[in-house]
């Protein structure tokens, strides 16, 4: 298209992306704004209806209110209760992605100010297409810290507008809201990779390669005879700094450093002396041990009262960034040594917001009071000494938010019987609510440590992207579904039983699925050790193929999980993905076997993953405690529209096959969640082959975890004979001819292109 005949609006997009770059022509929606994949959201949520589940059915935003919501009734406003919960969700989508993209942008200033705008994107020669989302939603190809910029900006534009639609007397329906959601979620993906590239670029982190270091994992990881650092948070400018100051001071292995959440991940792709303490869940836990000589904090899924934490424990503690700063005193340009000596002597807490400065001083500091503090785990006898204080009143359970047993489990220890408290421990979420509420101020956390597994267990360095030549091996045979899916475990995990989120992984890996983590889960996933006293990420191969395990990074590296799908489209099916964001995501939709699983999510930025995933038609499973997200995308399989074109013959079929059956689900069992992988992974793409391997492991998941039997749903996905699994053959012909089942012809090429409103035209998915 002529510049000249470009709305002024197209002109200025078209002048930021660099549309005159000729690798790929512009596609109908560069940088897409709140309206223009509307539609799209709209064919999505026709079939993917919204389901509400409230905490509360009042409105107290604005001072109308509060507002009763039952029963059809209307606030002040004239919202309605399934418009006011899917403005709440759009809320949590955009908290969510504020955060991601703080991120990106805190990290990308720090980076261009280090090395200057000019310093090249560079992903190693694995990767050509270095920003799949980048590139799909503003158009443009990223080649410097510079360029990274323009997608800051774009995102800063589209969250403001987003945010104003919440504001009292302005969206009216339900489903624009989630329309608006949905392009919240778009926005987080973009702000992951934008953080990514610019980590990946500027730390030297590890890109175009599978094998990536295996670092301790655990909080008994660290050598307590040295002084500790631990880092909180997500953002590395800090903890790489740390890295930087030991490695030029002389003192890399003298001090021993490490983190707690995604800080960690990314320390450890930095640095492969880094420890990987574990996830969110066992935050209190440790820094309640105590043993960490100085806690440096950054951003995001901090425990807000860390200074009063630490300071129990006598832990010094640095606030490194300004969206956390807990009131403290602002050091940034206090001289060093006297910043030294007030935290050692009169044990002050500060922020310093220079990296180095706040490097130098975190290390100083830890060896100096290194020496003097005990690092050790409580002995048994002194928990059980601890454990006679329990009067088994029970408050403890009733605060408890998955009532555990935990006043039974510390009277047992009185006795000298841990196996309670231990398994209590396992399964614990770690809020501290029952040592708050306890009146005889049980230390049930430091009890705890001698219940804890004292095992380091082993973790694979986050590796980044997905390489080019990966996705050319792997193109085929998943759209054809001879590898039956990609499942993706991903987010908090603040529901910490390791062997569930361990087993799933291994039950997927043999099964010879590709299996990707990234965040929390990932450090969850390698708690736990076989027989053989073997992680998951000992036993399985880091590269991205069939019967893989693929620890991608921290939160922002779910950017690489569903960059890898828009790479399948783009560098496996040859189809354009410049600004071409409905084509992307209907390849994805209809022909991609991905699901994403957040087991135990806790925080708004799990909401605006998903979602963004959802957008890019990827289903994820949520579970066991994300119900509490409040909104599912659930379809009724047997009445709802499973219409496709078929792109080959331009005509629309009504397949009546419920795949994917729904956008976001939730299971709150490990044997319902194996099951319900294996069902979403089924695409209309499948070759009868492809149909009859996923089937096969949909039937012996549902025989293996559910009891026997057949899943009562068979039937939506047999399309002809060949597709029946040869090992079940007899059983399922049988229970088909039972109900009388009618043979269909599969789709030779289905899209949604053309089934709703859209300047996209159906030839556009056919290369």
């Amino acid at each position: 298209m002529e510049l000249k005949e470009l709305s002024k609006r197209l002109e200025e997009v078209y002048r930021k992306i660099k549309a005159e770059l000729n690798w790929e022509p512009v596609g109908p929606t560069p940088m897409p704004e709140l309206s223009d994949l509307r539609n799209w959201d709209m064919r999505l949520l026709k079939t993917y209806k919204p389901f509400y589940a409230p905490f509360c059915d009042m409105c107290c935003i604005c001072t109308f209110g509060k507002c009763d919501l039952t029963e059809h009734r209307r606030g002040a406003c004239g919202i309605d209760i399934a418009t006011q919960q899917a403005r709440l969700v759009l809320l949590a989508c955009l908290i969510g992605c504020s955060c991601h993209t703080g991120h990106a942008a805190h990290i990308l200033d720090y980076l261009i100010e280090k090395y200057g705008p000019d310093k090249k994107i560079d992903l190693g020669e694995g990767v050509a297409v270095e920003a799949p989302h980048i590139r799909t939603v503003l158009g443009m190809k990223p080649e410097t810290l510079g360029d990274l910029k323009v997608a800051i900006e774009y995102i800063y534009k589209e969250l403001t507008h987003l945010l104003s639609s919440v504001h009292t007397g302005q969206e009216g329906s339900y489903l624009d809201y989630e329309s608006k959601a949905l392009h919240a979620g778009m926005l987080d993906h973009v702000g992951m990779e934008v953080a990514e590239l610019a980590q990946i670029s500027g730390f030297n982190y590890p890109t175009s390669v599978a094998e990536t270091p295996l670092v301790d994992l655990g909080w008994n990881a660290f050598d307590k005879t040295k002084p500790i650092i631990l880092f909180i948070g997500h953002n590395p400018a800090t903890s790489t700094a740390v890295v930087d100051y030991l490695r030029e001071s002389g003192l890399y292995d003298k001090v021993e450093f490490g983190g707690i959440c995604c800080t960690a991940l990314e320390t450890a792709r930095y640095s492969d002396r880094a420890k990987v303490v574990g996830p969110l869940s066992r935050q209190l836990f440790f820094v309640r041990s105590g043993i960490a000589d100085v806690i440096m904090t950054d951003e995001q899924c901090i425990r807000t009262d860390i200074t009063q934490e630490a300071a129990k424990v006598g832990s010094a503690l640095i606030a490194t960034l300004e969206k956390a700063m807990y009131g403290l005193e602002d050091a940034t340009n206090m001289d060093t040594d006297e910043i030294v000596r007030k935290m050692v002597d009169e044990k002050k807490q500060f922020v310093i917001l220079n990296p180095r400065k706040a490097a130098e001083v975190a290390v100083k500091v830890a060896m100096e009071i290194a020496p003097k503090r005990r690092k050790e785990w409580i002995t048994e006898e002194e928990a059980k000494e601890l454990a006679k204080k329990c009067s088994l009143c029970g408050l403890c359970e009733q605060v408890c938010p998955n009532l555990f047993n935990i006043g039974k489990g510390i009277s047992e220890v009185a006795k000298g019987n841990f196996d309670t408290i231990r398994d209590i421990f396992n399964l614990c979420i770690g809020c501290g609510k029952c040592e708050e509420e306890c009146p005889r101020n049980v230390p049930i956390f430091k009890i705890m440590q001698q219940a804890a597994s004292k095992e380091v267990w082993k973790i694979r360095a986050g590796r980044g992207p997905i390489m080019d030549t990966e996705i050319r091996n792997v193109g085929a045979p998943i759209t054809l579904g001879t590898i039956p899916g990609v499942i993706a475990l991903v987010g908090c995990s603040s529901y910490p039983d390791h062997r569930d989120l361990a087993e799933v992984v291994e039950e997927f890996a043999k099964r010879k699925y590709i299996v990707v983590l990234s965040g929390c889960a990932g450090m969850v996933a390698g708690m736990w050790k076989d027989a053989d006293g073997k992680t998951i990420y000992e036993k399985y191969p880091g590269n991205f193929d069939a019967g893989c395990v693929v620890n991608v990074g921290s939160c922002v590296a779910n950017s690489h999980i569903t960059g890898a799908a828009i790479k399948i489209a783009n560098i496996f099916a040859a189809l354009p993905l410049r600004a071409n964001y409905e084509v992307m995501a209907d390849y994805v939709l209809n022909r991609v076997g991905a699901v994403g699983v957040a087991w135990g999510p806790y925080s708004q930025k799990a909401a605006a993953i998903a979602t963004g995933c959802n957008r890019l038609g990827i289903p994820v499973v949520v579970g066991p405690i994300a119900s509490k997200y409040r909104r599912l995308y659930l379809s009724r399989k047997e009445e709802d529209d499973w219409r496709v074109m078929d792109a080959r013959k331009k005509q629309i079929v009504d397949t009546g096959e419920p795949s994917p059956e729904h956008l976001i689900y939730v299971c709150e069992t490990k044997e319902k969640l194996m099951v319900t992988l294996a069902k979403l992974c089924i695409r209309k793409n499948d070759t009868p082959q492809g149909r009859a391997i996923k089937l096969n492991h949909y039937i012996s998941l549902y025989k293996k975890y559910m009891g026997g039997g057949l899943p009562e749903d068979l039937h939506l996905y047999v399309r002809r004979d060949a597709d029946i699994p040869l090992v079940y053959k007899k059983e399922v012909k049988a229970y088909l001819d039972s109900i009388g089942w009618k043979p269909k012809e599969p789709v030779g090429l289905p899209t949604w292109i053309g089934t709703y409103p859209t300047k996209v035209p159906v030839d556009a998915v056919i290369r």
